[in-house]
C-alpha cells in the first residue's frame, strides 16, 4: 500500500480551485481510491472556472476577503453535509504582485496581505464549527487529516531564515504574507489542538502554474500527487509546522 489507499476525508473543501495547484488537488482527491464523498471547490468567481467540470460536488462562488462570501458558503457546506462536519480545509487562494524594494507601496501589501493572510484565518474561523464537529465524530485518536485538519498554501520564500531566490524575484508584499500566514498557522495549531484539529503550513514548490510560471521546476500533476501522499502520514508531530511537498521541514 502507498499510503493514497488508506488517505480518506470524507468531506474537503479547497479554496482558489479554479486553476493551478487548487483545480490540481481537486483532481487527485477525486481521483483516490476512496475519493471524498463531499468535495467542495471553490473559486471567486464561478464564470470560467474549471473546477466545475472536474468536480461532482458543489462549485462554491467564495471570495477569501469578503466575510459574507465565506459566510454563504460554510452555510451552503452545512446543507449539503448534513449534520456531518467537515474533515479538511485547504486554504489554498492567494496572489502575488511582482513588486521590489522601490516600488512596493501600501495598496499593494494591503490587498496582498488581505487575500493571503487575512483570508485563510476568516476562512478557518469560518468553518471551525464544521471541523471541530468533524473531530468529535470521528473515532481516531490523536491528529491526522483524514480527522479534522486545517492546510495553509504557504511558501519557501516566506522563510526569514533562508529568504530564498532573493535575486531572482524579490516580491516583499508576497513574503510577508506568507511569512504572516505561516505565524497564523502556528497560533491555530496551538489553540485548536485539543479540539482534535492538525494545522499545517505547506510549501508546494515551484510550480507551473500562471503564478509560478512556466521556468517553474514541477508540474501540478506532480506537486499535487506528492501532497496527497504526504497529507496520509501526517499526525501530531507536523501540527504547527512548516512542511514541503517532498517531505522536508522548512525553517520558519
Amino acid at each position: 500500500m502507498n499510503g493514497l489507499d488508506t488517505l480518506h476525508q470524507p468531506r474537503v473543501l479547497v479554496t482558489g480551485s479554479n486553476r493551478g495547484i487548487g483545480l490540481g488537488l481537486v483532481k487527485q482527491f477525486l481521483e483516490l481510491p476512496n475519493p471524498p464523498e463531499w468535495i467542495f471547490a471553490t473559486t471567486r468567481e464561478l464564470a470560467g472556472s474549471q473546477s466545475k467540470d472536474v468536480s461532482e460536488s458543489p462549485v462554491l462562488s467564495v471570495d477569501v476577503t469578503d466575510p459574507n462570501s465565506i459566510k454563504a458558503a460554510a452555510q451552503k457546506v452545512e446543507e449539503h453535509v448534513q449534520g456531518h462536519g467537515l474533515n479538511l480545509l485547504i486554504n489554498n487562494a492567494g496572489i502575488a504582485r511582482v513588486t521590489t524594494m522601490e516600488n512596493e507601496n501600501a495598496e499593494t501589501m494591503g490587498i496582498v496581505y488581505l487575500t493571503n493572510t487575512v483570508g485563510p484565518l476568516l476562512v478557518s474561523q469560518e468553518f471551525l464549527p464544521l471541523l471541530k464537529k468533524a473531530a468529535q465524530q470521528s473515532t481516531q485518536t490523536g491528529l491526522s487529516c483524514s480527522k479534522a485538519a486545517i492546510l495553509n498554501m504557504s511558501s519557501t520564500t516566506a522563510s526569514i531564515e533562508v529568504v530564498p531566490v532573493w535575486v531572482f524575484r524579490k516580491i516583499p508584499s508576497y513574503r510577508c504574507s506568507k511569512a504572516a500566514l505561516n505565524m497564523i498557522t502556528k497560533c491555530l495549531s496551538l489553540e485548536y489542538k485539543d479540539c482534535g484539529i492538525l494545522c499545517t503550513s505547506i510549501h508546494p514548490g515551484w510550480v507551473k502554474t500562471r503564478m509560478g510560471t512556466e521556468a517553474a521546476l514541477q508540474t501540478v500533476e506532480e506537486t499535487t500527487k506528492a501532497i496527497l501522499k504526504m497529507l496520509s502520514t501526517f499526525s501530531e508531530k507536523e501540527n504547527g509546522s512548516f512542511m514541503g511537498w517532498d517531505g522536508q521541514i522548512y525553517p520558519w
